[in-house]
């Protein structure tokens, strides 16, 4: 029996904003030294597939297969894949179960998934499964501890505590990073580099929209449905969230920045 995990965010509109804004560049650039044509790649978690189709790019002619556990972003990636011109597979799949046969990719992805997950560990271990010998496994997470921002705002100190409750309710890890290396280990994967990398939005353009993201997160999404079934806000506290991520999107001097880990696994 496998575990049964809950998304924290879901896959409404305001979600899939960031997702479509991820590029190898920006979400993977750990990986990309390792990557050449005519590796076969899989991509677990992919979402909308922005991320697996700069993958593709790189590995062409080598196979690509984007995984998610939900059907809902396949259709855009697909998409997506069609007008860049790149061939990439899209299926729905499970971290835990992956239908691929062992030592069938070279390289075996995933960004942001693990801290998702109830067993970070076994899906570790499954990833590893698929991977041939002298392959990687990437994994990239944020820390969502390690979030900081300018100007101080209640209201996103009470946005990032909610956030982590939510996620520590469906059984989650938000401060995921740090424990990248902890769950390896525990997986057994000893062939490991660990770097950080952060994401920095600062600009006019970055804060209206990562704060406009977030706003619409805050009142419109599975994440802002949770915290009010678990008896963790009302919807008017998720209204003053979105408020505050409103003010800091405003605020001429807004300043925020999100730590993220990564780790490449020698298999």
């Amino acid at each position: 029996m496998f575990p049964v995990d809950t998304y924290t965010h879901g896959h409404a509109d305001a979600v899939l904003q960031s997702h479509r804004w991820r590029t190898a560049e920006n979400s993977a650039g750990y990986l990309l030294p390792a990557l050449r044509p005519g590796l076969d790649v899989l991509d677990v978690g992919c979402g909308p597939g922005t991320i697996t189709v700069d993958l593709a790019r790189r590995v062409a002619p080598g196979r690509v297969l984007g995984l998610d556990v939900s059907a809902a972003p396949l259709a855009e990636a697909r998409e997506l894949a069609a007008r860049a011109g790149v061939p990439v597979e899209f299926a729905v799949g499970d971290a835990y179960a992956l239908e691929a046969g062992g030592g069938s990719f070279d390289v075996v992805h995933a960004h942001q998934v693990l801290q998702h997950l109830t067993d970070p560990v076994a899906a570790l271990r499954e990833m590893a499964r698929v991977c041939r010998p002298g392959g990687v496994v990437a994994v990239r997470d944020v820390d969502y501890a390690a979030t900081t921002w300018f100007p101080a705002d209640e209201g996103l100190d009470r946005w990032l505590a909610l956030y982590r409750q939510v996620a520590r309710r469906n059984e989650a890890e938000p401060d995921a990073g740090r424990r990248l290396l902890s769950w390896a280990h525990a997986a057994g994967l000893r062939d490991t580099v660990a770097t950080t990398t952060a994401w920095c939005f600062a600009t006019p353009a970055e804060r209206e929209w990562w704060g406009r993201s977030w706003a619409g997160r805050a009142t419109t999404s599975a994440f802002a449905e949770q915290a009010v079934s678990y008896g963790l806000a009302t919807p008017d506290e998720l209204d003053d969230i979105a408020a505050a991520w409103l003010r800091w999107a405003a605020a001429d001097d807004g300043w925020l920045g999100m730590l993220h880990a990564e780790l490449l696994i020698r298999i």
